[in-house]
């Protein structure tokens, strides 16, 4: 079946949400860009502003309260896109290959600067993750957004795996899978590696903390 487009309303509404979601990332960012060895201006990042962000996206106040609850989920529809395609990927790619493989290879593309995909996008994450680290609320909100994914990941996992598939073995691939893009995320935003690297890191992480499971390789 065709997915239907979306309407001229939704496409509205997620255009708003990407512009907010840019302006709060590249607000937060700003205070997590010292480096892996400084300190982010954590005071700072505190004295951000709702007001700030819907000002530097362009929308006003009562805009930006009726899609975030807070300063913080506002960059929630960003970490979720990347998310997101990921799973895309894992859903459209080759049936033939083995889980594993899969999950790797579509970590790999997810992570990769590609037209339309720059990879400024991921140093908004390293900033946003440096920020994190000084920020309970933001912290929050990247947990929430892989709580969120790694529910996600088991059905598009369990689509791959056929009716026979055992739940929880789902569960805990799915688990696995999402704590080590989570983790390779982290490790990378802490490091000075270029955004190229985020890739083979996620992958790698992937690989090991999938490896001592029960996959199929049919």
């Amino acid at each position: 079946m065709t997915t239907p487009r979306p309407s001229l309303t939704e496409r509205r509404k997620a255009a708003t949400l990407n512009e907010i979601a840019l302006a709060a990332a590249r607000l937060f960012a700003e205070h997590g860009a010292e480096g892996a060895e400084g300190t982010p201006d954590a005071a700072g990042a505190e004295g951000i502003t709702a007001e700030e962000i819907a000002r530097a996206s362009g929308v006003s106040l009562r805009t930006f309260y009726r899609y975030f609850r807070t300063k913080e989920d506002a960059v929630a529809p960003l970490l979720a896109n990347g998310v997101r395609h990921w799973l895309d990927e894992l859903a459209d790619g080759p049936r033939e290959l083995p889980v594993p493989q899969a999950l790797e290879r579509s970590a790999r593309i997810a992570l990769t600067a590609a037209p339309g995909r720059p990879a400024v996008a991921l140093d908004l994450v390293r900033g946003i993750l440096r920020t994190a680290r000084h920020d309970p609320d933001l912290l929050a909100v990247w947990h929430r957004v892989h709580h969120d994914s790694e529910l996600e990941l088991a059905r598009v996992l369990a689509d791959l795996a056929g009716t026979d598939a055992d739940p929880l073995e789902l569960r805990l691939v799915a688990a696995a899978a999402n704590t080590g893009m989570r983790v390779a995320m982290e490790s990378w935003a802490a490091s000075e590696a270029p955004p190229g690297e985020a890739a083979g890191l996620a992958a790698r992480c992937i690989s090991e903390l999938t490896a001592g499971l029960r996959l199929w390789t049919d």
